[in-house]
């Protein structure tokens, strides 16, 4: 079953997700630096270059991709194909339609909240660079791009510090 909020500016969400209110203020930066960091800054609503890239799963039987579409990360997380095909559960056709999630926002963030719940909130207690591992892994972790590592931690660092 899916978890999440009905709607994003919830605080009774964020407020009794993980303990305390400095817990859910340290969850809450932590969504919004790697949002700020996929996005650079909501400027992006797909992810850079993401055209020439294609993240479909040739082999893949119980969804197969539409051979005319192309499957890259977008949204506020940039999640990609198969985790866009969970999150959206027949609300929309992800396989045929996958660029719902950069043009509808309230789809794009449903999304991104998704997998935020899913896929990184069960790793929150163990600091914030599980957070990046849960979201980008072996692009970023394990020295493999210590700058762009480094800038998540900046935004992290500074909305814990607006919101403290």
């Amino acid at each position: 079953m899916d978890k999440g909020p009905k709607n994003i500016l919830q605080w009774n969400y964020w407020s009794s997700r993980v303990g305390s209110v400095h817990d859910s203020r340290r969850e809450i930066a932590s969504f919004f630096a790697h949002v700020t960091h996929e996005t650079r800054h909501f400027c992006y609503i797909e992810e850079i270059d993401g055209p020439s890239k294609d993240y479909c799963d040739e082999n893949a039987t119980q969804y197969p991709c539409n051979p005319t579409k192309g499957y890259f990360g977008c949204g506020p997380i940039q999640a990609l194909m198969e985790l866009q095909l969970r999150a959206s559960r027949n609300r929309f056709d992800c396989l045929n339609e996958p660029e719902t999630v950069a043009n509808d926002p309230v789809i794009s963030f449903k999304t991104a909240l998704w997998y935020w719940t899913n896929r990184v909130q069960p790793v929150l207690p163990q600091g914030f660079g599980a957070t990046i591992r849960a979201i980008n892994g072996g692009l970023e972790c394990g020295g493999a791009n210590r700058a762009t590592v480094e800038a998540r931690v900046r935004y992290y660092t500074d909305y814990c510090r607006q919101l403290s």
